[in-house]
């Protein structure tokens, strides 16, 4: 199985999901099928359907992130030291060339990315555009309207 890379503070919050999902959201899910099989005819019972897909849903959560977290190749910012490179993990100042717009980015995992947060999966084109440079280096990223060329303004490993 192949290891998927996430942060430190990534894998804590799947850890926190899984944890919320098996003492909160499983124990509910239980009650509920216990009060709609109570209820009756089974057959036409749509409190117990609901229920029966709530925790389908809730046992295949728990599972794929039990996967992912098996899988995880947990790494710490923090204690990078890639010399300066834009590494997975790395916060990224940069600048785009023709608009002279700034802006900053982190390159995390799958689970963790969120454009209004300023955190970018590690497999999208310009998180693939930017590793390995290093400040002062221009990264070309292909988008719908076109080539962007970003300059590497800094590189922050927090």
């Amino acid at each position: 199985m192949a290891t998927i890379p996430i942060t430190k503070r990534g894998a804590e919050k799947l850890k926190e999901e899984l944890l919320r999902l098996k003492t909160v959201e499983r124990p509910a899910v239980i009650s509920a099928i216990s009060e709609a099989r109570a209820q009756g005819d089974l057959g036409e019972n749509a409190e117990y359907d609901a229920a029966k897909e709530r925790q389908g849903f809730v046992e295949g959560r728990i599972q794929e992130i039990e996967s992912k977290l098996s899988a995880a190749q947990i790494i710490d910012p923090c204690a990078l030291d890639a010399g300066g490179k834009v590494v997975f993990g790395a916060t990224v100042e940069l600048e785009d060339e023709a608009s002279g717009d700034t802006v900053k980015y982190q390159i995390v995992g799958e689970d963790e990315a969120d454009l209004k947060q300023g955190l970018i999966n590690i497999s999208s084109p310009i998180a693939r555009a930017l590793i390995g440079k290093q400040e002062g280096d221009t990264a070309e990223v292909q988008a719908p309207g076109g080539i962007h060329r970003y300059e590497v303004v800094a590189v922050h490993y927090r």
